[in-house]
Parts: structure tokens; C-alpha cells; sequence
């Protein structure tokens, strides 16, 4: 899933339209702001693994939330610091990249057997696929939480690259 994620990703970013994200708004990313996301982040792992009926949408982005301020505050690279610059390239890249190996995934699974079946309460409609429209959005923070994790465990692996 890695690789498929974030060479699609790649592909992606190696587009000309995507230079229109270089320059976007700028996110403050201040100490603060990392501790609070850090204590958010375990607040929905604690509620994930307490109610996992209620809380498991934050499967998708509680890891996001934990590992975004360690990589920061361990000195390895972190998304926050392209979007503080105002380059929103590598966040924009990696959750379309997610969408489009998503949509494939989805795809296959449909005509496999045995094959996923989701039951997302309260969202179980307009399916594409198996996958009900709005569980597509859990791609986009999955790939995110795929970046943070890939930064923590191999920080000097290959990056995205800029095309700037």
C-alpha cells in the first residue's frame, strides 16, 4: 500500500497544475499548535480503543494527529512545515494519490471473492463500488498518516519531489 500510495502520489505532483499549490495560505505551526494536535491525537486513540463503534472514523486520523509533532519535535520532516511555508503540493499529491489507488483498490475488491463489504453507519449510501461515497474520504488522512509514519520510521528515505 505504501509504495502504491506515494508513487501515485509522485505521478501526481509531477503534473504542471499542481505548481498552483506551491504558493497557497500559510498554517501556523507553532508549538502550541503541535502539542494540542498531539493531545488530540491520543484523546482519539483513547476514544477509538474504548468505543470502537462510536470512534472508529479516527482509525484514519489519529496516528496523523500523534506522529505529525513527533516528527516535529524529533527533527524529521513533517508536512506542517511545507504548509507553513504556504505549499500545500505534497498534502494535495498524497490525498489524491490515496483517492486514485483507493478507487482502484475499491475496484478489484468489488469482483473479488471473498471481498470487503462496508458497514459505515450513518454513511452507508451512493456506493462506489463496495465503499460508500463518503468512505473515500478516509483515504485522504490515511495517506497523511502513511507520510507521517514513513518520516518517523525511515526520515532520510525518498521524499516527494519538488518541482518548483
Amino acid at each position: 500500500m505504501i509504495p502504491a500510495v506515494f508513487e501515485t502520489a509522485e505521478l501526481i505532483r509531477s503534473f504542471g497544475w499542481t505548481k498552483c499549490f506551491a504558493s497557497g495560505p500559510r498554517v501556523s505551526a507553532t508549538r502550541v499548535v503541535f502539542v494540542g494536535l498531539f493531545v488530540i491525537g491520543l484523546a482519539m486513540l483513547s476514544g477509538m480503543l474504548v468505543c470502537p463503534k462510536i470512534f472508529y472514523p479516527f482509525t484514519w486520523t489519529a496516528l496523523v494527529f500523534i506522529f505529525e509533532p513527533i516528527n516535529y519535535w524529533t527533527g524529521r520532516p513533517y508536512f506542517l512545515k511545507e504548509l507553513r511555508a504556504g505549499d500545500w503540493r505534497t498534502l494535495i499529491s498524497l490525498s489524491l494519490g490515496a483517492l486514485v489507488c483507493g478507487f482502484f483498490w475499491e475496484m478489484w475488491n468489488y469482483y473479488s471473492f471473498p471481498k470487503w463489504i462496508y458497514h459505515i453507519p450513518g454513511a452507508a449510501f451512493l456506493r462506489i463500488f463496495e465503499m460508500p461515497l463518503l468512505g473515500y474520504g478516509g483515504y485522504m488522512p490515511f495517506a497523511l498518516e502513511l507520510y507521517a509514519l514513513k518520516n518517523f520510521v525511515w526520515p532520510n528515505g525518498p521524499r516527494l519531489e519538488s518541482n518548483a
